[in-house]
């Protein structure tokens, strides 16, 4: 027989609070968690930006850039979301996707993020068959960045 499942306080990748028989104010910590997975449920940011917005929404999410200030200032790399009127701040985790809003283009975290860039259509040439070759290795390229391709 094997021994029951002891957990520590949060989740390990995204910290969500456990609950415990007994927790004195139990509603805090499942609406926390609740919060925190509305935010990363199918996770859109607004954009990258160094500063909150100065009427932010709540259910907005942003990347928070380097150089960032205010509220921001030592969360540089996190995703702020916006939920209650308050920031929640998300470390991302390997395996993170997150569609940037502003660009139209969906984000891979593996140990830093991954955005793919455009690929570029060919345009004439003396020899069409390298310039073919050229815009499908960019497009095999994009596609492993996107996570798409292994």
């Amino acid at each position: 027989m094997s021994d029951p499942l002891v957990f520590d306080n949060a989740s390990p990748r995204f910290g969500l609070p456990f609950l415990y028989s007994g927790q004195a104010q139990k509603e805090f910590y499942v609406n926390e968690a609740f919060a925190i997975t509305d935010a990363l449920l199918h996770c859109a940011i607004e954009g990258t930006a160094t500063t909150p917005p100065a009427s932010p929404v709540d259910g907005q999410n942003w990347s928070i850039g380097t150089g960032a200030t205010g509220d921001w200032a030592s969360h540089v790399g996190q995703i702020a979301c916006r939920q209650s009127g308050n920031w929640i701040y998300v470390t991302p985790k390997d395996g993170m996707r997150v569609f940037d809003r502003s660009s139209g283009r969906s984000w891979l975290y593996t140990s830093g993020w991954k955005i793919p860039s455009a690929v570029s259509a060919p345009t004439g040439g003396s020899t069409v068959d390298s310039e073919a070759r050229a815009a499908l290795s960019q497009l095999i390229a994009a596609l492993r960045l996107a996570g798409i391709l292994p």
